[in-house]
């Protein structure tokens, strides 16, 4: 086989392979503006744990649920965050809020999770409204624009918090869980 043919086969060969990669969508693409609306559509968080109903909570399931704007600092940056309250998410899953918070129910906790595994918790009291006066929200949108990959598509926001520390990026779950029995060893 001459040079010319080999060269022209390779060719060949190249091309089809490129056509495959494209084609079975294994390219690597730069992220647009379509990309992340793509997948902040098709993201869910599942709501779990301790509750009457679970849920999987897309875009449109949580625009459907009251929202709110707080103002709050991150990082020494103060800004607009918009979503919906914690307590609404929880009440919507059948969770023990208000004049129920009370006796075991006090045991109970909120275990945040994220896309990268890191994990934040909060007491029920904590995002219960009778309890603290600032709603901690799962947000959407900063300053009026939805949020970018890296923060989104939903970031917890406790606007009271001094540090910023369980502002938790790129929200999948959260599970209400119940704290161990002190008499039970084995929880």
């Amino acid at each position: 086989m001459r040079r010319t043919d080999l060269s022209k086969s390779f060719l060949r060969l190249g091309v089809t392979f490129a056509w495959v990669i494209f084609v079975l969508g294994l390219a690597p693409r730069s992220v647009a503006a379509a990309d992340i609306a793509t997948s902040s559509a098709s993201a869910s968080v599942t709501v779990g744990g301790e509750v009457s109903h679970p849920l999987v909570l897309g875009a449109a399931a949580l625009a459907r649920l009251p929202r709110v704007t707080v103002q709050g600092s991150d990082h020494g940056v103060s800004d607009s965050w918009s979503g919906v309250p914690l307590s609404a998410i929880l009440s919507a899953a059948g969770v023990p809020l208000g004049e129920a918070l009370r006796g075991k129910n006090m045991a109970l906790y909120v275990r945040i999770s994220a896309a990268d595994g890191y994990r934040v918790v909060y007491a029920l009291a904590e995002l219960d409204p009778q309890f603290r006066n600032e709603p901690v929200i799962l947000a959407d949108q900063r300053d009026g624009k939805a949020l970018g990959v890296k923060e989104g598509p939903w970031r917890v926001i406790a606007p009271t918090d001094q540090r910023p520390a369980r502002w938790i990026r790129q929200v999948t779950r959260i599970d209400v869980l119940r704290a161990p029995d002190a008499a039970d060893p084995s929880r």
